[in-house]
């Protein structure tokens, strides 16, 4: 069993190896950008993936919103248990995240999508709606990248396929970018 975990943690440290500071430095600064022209932001994901977007509207909506002079707009659109049973039941499943985009969003805001596979239907089409509308996009994919990296602006990928080491650095980046805000609100322009 020792033998396992250890495996195990390396190659979770391989998994977090594989985020390029370059791009994180990038979505940051996207995220700055929302932050200024008081744009929306979007997180979605299934399964682990929409855990990691809840907790990732959380901190950023009041983790790295408190220090700064304007408080980020997030919005994680797994978090409505009526709207997407709703959605899901009188369209299909893989409307649930479109759905309410046609509600809210509006051009120059934020898509940001989280998979493992890169392949979530719900996922590839709420990113192919973002981009025919004029949303940024972002997506945090694994190691088979799949449809989502072909869609989006902005790709992330964790080297590995394995759901929890994936799902675990995907949130290591979503924790990058709202600590970057609560570490150095004056990248924000906040005044101390």
């Amino acid at each position: 069993m020792k033998q396992w975990i250890g495996d195990y943690i390396k190659a979770q440290k391989a998994a977090l190896d594989s985020i390029p500071p370059g791009a994180v430095e990038e979505l940051i600064e996207m995220l700055r950008g929302a932050l200024v022209e008081d744009r929306q932001v979007f997180v979605f994901g299934n399964g682990g993936s929409a855990v990691n977007a809840s907790h990732f509207a959380t901190d950023l909506g009041k983790g790295a919103s408190d220090k700064l002079n304007r408080r980020f707009r997030i919005l994680s659109l797994n978090d409505n248990v009526g709207w997407m049973t709703a959605l899901a039941n009188d369209y299909a499943y893989e409307d649930v995240f479109v759905g309410q985009l046609q509600n809210y969003a509006r051009p120059g805001d934020v898509a940001l999508a989280l998979s493992v596979s890169g392949n979530s239907p719900n996922c590839v089409k709420a990113l192919e709606w973002s981009r025919t509308n004029r949303l940024r996009t972002i997506a945090l994919v694994g190691a088979k990248r799949g449809r989502m990296a072909e869609i989006a602006e902005q790709v992330i990928v964790i080297n590995d396929t394995h759901y929890g080491r994936v799902e675990d650095a995907q949130m290591g980046v979503c924790h990058l970018l709202c600590y970057a805000f609560m570490e150095h609100p004056e990248w924000a322009g906040a005044r101390p």
